[in-house]
Parts: C-alpha cells; structure tokens; sequence
C-alpha cells in the first residue's frame, strides 16, 4: 500500500484518500484522481492495457461442471469414462462429443484446461470464482459486473449497469460497492422486468404529481441524515423510474423476437436467458450474467449429462452464431466457467464428485485469439504446464474489459481491495 501512496507525487497522501473516499460514494475513479489518471500507477504494466472488450456475457455453470466430459477432455484416458470427443473448428482441438453446435465455434475460444482452485465446497467456490476472494466474515465481495460499472459507468444510462439471470439468492451481487453498482436480478428471463410500467390508471401526469410529493415529503429527511445509505435509497428510485420511462424497455421482451429464433435458442430458462443476454448487450446492457444449474452429479452421470449437455449446447452455439451474425462477437466477451470440475475417477454411484485441483473453463470473443488450448492436465487429473488460479482467470477477463487491475479501492470497514486481488492475466489469449 505504501508504494502506492507515495507514487502519488502532485496528490498528496490526504488528497489520495479523500477521492478514494469518493469514488466509493459514488464519483468515478478518473474524475476522481484528474487529471493524473492513472499517473499513480504508471509502474505497473497491468494497469495500462487497452480493452479489447466492451462487454461481458457471463455463462455460470453452477453445480461444478464436469471437464472431462466437455472442455477438458482427453482423447483415450480412462478417466474420460464413456464420453467420446468430436472435432472442432478450430485445428487440433477436441471437445466432448455431446457438444456438437459449440464445436463449430471453437476457432472463435480459447479453452483454458488448467484452472485450479482452493475452493472445494459449492458456496465457497461459487463466491471464490465470482469475487476472487474467498469468504471473510461481514465483508462481501463485488463481483466482475459491479467493478465493471464502478470504474466505467453504464453502457445505457436508462438501463441496468448488470443484470444477473440467476434463482440463486447467494449470488455476491455489488458486494461492499454502493447502491448504483449493485446488479439487477432476473429469476425467469421469459417474465422480463416485472413491474415496470405505470400501471394503466394512473396517467402520466398524476404519477409525475406523486414523485414530485414523496420527494418533498424525503427531502427533510435526506437533509437530516446525509448519509451514504440514504441517498443510495433514493438514486435506486430515481433509476428505477429511468428504466420504467426508457424507450429501451423493451429489450427485456423476449416477446419481440420471432418464432423461429426462440426455437434456435431453445426452451428453458438458460436458453431464454442466452436470448434474453443478446438483446439486453445490444441496448447497452455492459454485463449480463446466465446460470446453468444441475452440474452436481455425484450419481447416474451417464443418464444426466446428455440432457445437461444439450441445454447448454443449442443455446451456447446459437448465442455465438448469433453474436458473430450481428457484428457483436469481435467486442463481447463471452465467459463460461463453473466453481470447479469433477473427479477424474467415476464414483461408486456412477457420478463425479467435486474436483477444484483441476478444470476447465472457455473464453470466447472480446479480443481473444481463437482456435487455441492454454494449459495441460496430465488426464484431467493434475496440472502439468501453465497452471491457472481463479484470480488469474479473473484477471484475464478485467483485462479484456480494460480494468484498472491495480488500483486499490476500499470496503466500508476500510480494508483495501483490488479488482482480481492478486491475479496475474494471461495476457497471450489474446490476439
């Protein structure tokens, strides 16, 4: 820390912490430290890249998703169990064979094989593979998304900056960032934005009267307790009625896409939600994040994972065919990773238990040089070449989002925190 501090050379140390103080009420970092930038941090070359990216969609596989069965694989093993490996796009890569429509776009992924965790149970190594950081006490981590709004704002002013389309309740969310920077949760993707229209017998004008009078009736209020925490409450209302104002509205209508690409996606709540991640990117929405739950197969994996497989296969594929059809897939990230793998060896129950020594996990688009494997596992089991932890994967992706990966930012209980903690970013993925 104390580097960092004394770096600052025109800033004083007081100064310093005073707009770090701000930026955590809300003022962005580059305001915030004008006109230096990033002048405080100019010896680190982390902190300088250029984004390749614009925007993330985030495929989470929660449950632990198997990699030997799908990116991981390892043509001949024993520990591939009964899964076959078909070709890909790309030269030299093979996948599981229940993976056809995402084989096609491989030549667009990097798979990197030699992830590896410290996290072994499903909260922790959710939490872990979501914030960087592992679970401390009180304090509660951001995850990717709220960094992301944080340090560059919204992409659509008039809609979330993130949106997680997810029914786990645990999901980080901002964490210790303020109200602005928490995500919008989605529990089903096909109902969109509930409650978000005036409703039909108030008109226009009587519901301007009645924001303009609750204002009134918070405004000695607010004066009287100028805190943080209140004035949060009060932007959240204030967005809240963006959104419900926003021509832009109508991205989270699924009803608006035709017939026939509602069949190419599939139906389920992770296909709708791939759809759904399409068309809130295309408005502007910078972060959106799908979950794919059911990869917890301690028993009968062989009767699971074709079903398993094939949700995730039909809307994969069409999301990346989809993305590259409309000129999307050159700036958007798009990440699938899981908390952790699953034993090499098959179970007494016909399963695979929890594995976080070592799994696999893919990026495609957002600057990175497709067609290629980082990393090796000597059959699936332990990592030989190029090992990968959680905050260097981390790392990776707020590298192609072009985030400041060193600079230090604060929780409410004054502990400093940066974007990855200490990831390193694999910096050869990309092209």
């Amino acid at each position: 820390m104390k580097p960092l501090i004394h770096s600052c050379d025109d800033v004083t140390r007081r100064d310093f912490a005073k707009n770090i103080a701000k930026t955590c009420l809300g003022v962005t970092v580059m305001s915030a430290l004008a006109p230096r930038g990033y002048a405080a941090f100019e010896g680190s070359s982390k902190a300088k890249q250029a984004a390749t990216a614009k925007r993330v969609i985030y495929l989470y596989m929660s449950g632990g998703m198997t990699h030997l069965d799908t990116f991981g694989c390892v043509p001949g093993a024993e520990t591939m169990g009964g899964t076959k490996t078909i070709a890909t796009s790309a030269d030299g890569v093979q996948i599981g064979e229940l993976l056809p429509h995402t084989a096609k776009m491989m030549h667009r992924g990097a798979i990197i094989n030699s992830l590896s965790s410290t996290q072994g149970a499903h909260a922790q190594g959710n939490y872990f593979q979501h914030t960087s950081y592992t679970m401390r006490g009180a304090t509660r981590h951001p995850t990717m998304g709220a960094w992301m709004q944080k340090f560059q704002g919204k992409g659509n002013t008039d809609l979330p900056g993130s949106v997680i389309i997810t029914g786990d309740s645990k999901h980080p969310g901002g964490g210790f960032f303020e109200a602005a920077c928490q995500p919008l949760v989605l529990n089903d993707p096909a109902r969109g934005l509930q409650n978000s229209h005036r409703p039909g017998t108030i008109s226009e004008g009587d519901f301007d009267y009645r924001l303009g009078l609750s204002a009134k009736l918070d405004q000695g209020f607010q004066q009287a307790y100028n805190y943080k925490n209140v004035k949060a409450y009060a932007d959240v209302y204030k967005d809240a009625i963006k959104v419900m104002k926003s021509e832009d509205l109508d991205a989270f209508d699924l009803s608006k896409e035709s017939p026939e690409t509602h069949a190419e996606y599939g139906d389920g709540s992770f296909a709708q939600g791939c759809l759904l991640a399409r068309r809130l990117v295309e408005h502007g929405v910078r972060f959106v994040e799908v979950n794919l739950g059911g990869w917890d197969m301690h028993q009968d994996i062989g009767a699971r994972l074709p079903e398993r497989c094939g949700d995730l296969d039909q809307a994969l594929g069409t999301l990346l065919t989809d993305l590259e059809r409309r000129g999307l897939l050159d700036d958007t990230l798009v990440v699938l990773t899981s908390e952790f793998g699953r034993t090499p060896k098959i179970n007494q129950n016909d399963g695979r238990d929890h594995y976080p020594k070592a799994f696999s996990s893919v990026l495609w688009g957002g600057g990175i040089a497709g067609g290629q494997v980082y990393g090796k596992t000597d059959k699936g089991i332990e990592v030989t070449e190029n090992k990968v932890d959680v905050p260097d994967f981390n790392a990776t992706v707020a590298y192609a989002l072009g985030l400041p990966l060193d600079l230090v930012l604060y929780s409410n209980t004054k502990r400093p925190f940066t974007v990855t903690d200490k990831g390193q970013p694999i910096t050869s993925l990309f092209a």
